[in-house]
């Protein structure tokens, strides 16, 4: 199953934003993606955001019950973070940028979804003015596997 898994991996400098930077468009049939997140949220709008910003058609759904919804996407606990998106079939779990979304998309990785588990300081919608941390895009499948997808480090 994992053989069809392109691995991504980047150093990336901090010192321009990159979640800025243009990624390829979107075409109509991948560009809608549905949102679920709590009402008590104030980084996931700015994620959603980020989002719109890249061409994405993004339903925002407040839920009261996040958890409730993670579980039926198969999000366990060390995936998990503050919203969950679905993107044709695709999970898409907490902060992850807009490009790595749309290389998912474009290469139809035969995974379940992409996850940044927690809230990294410097992620989409986590930005906290100089403050970055390194992180990673993890890519999971419906058995639980894992596998990094995209590495961010910061030097």
């Amino acid at each position: 199953m994992w053989a069809a898994l392109i691995i991504h991996s980047v150093s990336v400098s901090y010192a321009q934003s990159v979640w800025d930077a243009k990624t390829e468009n979107l075409s109509k049939d991948n560009a809608d993606i549905v949102v679920y997140r709590s009402p008590a949220c104030g980084c996931c709008g700015k994620w959603l955001a980020h989002l719109n910003a890249h061409g994405f058609n993004v339903t925002d759904n407040v839920v009261d019950d996040v958890q409730g919804i993670k579980e039926q996407y198969g999000v366990t606990s060390s995936l998990s973070s503050c919203h969950t998106a679905i993107i044709n079939g695709y999970v898409v779990e907490g902060h992850v940028p807009a490009g790595d979304i749309k290389a998912m998309l474009k290469s139809k990785d035969n995974i379940r979804g992409l996850a940044v588990p927690g809230m990294v300081a410097g992620t989409p919608g986590m930005e906290m003015g100089d403050r970055r941390s390194p992180f990673k895009v993890i890519a999971f499948d419906a058995g639980g596997q894992l596998k990094v997808y995209k590495n961010y480090i910061k030097y």
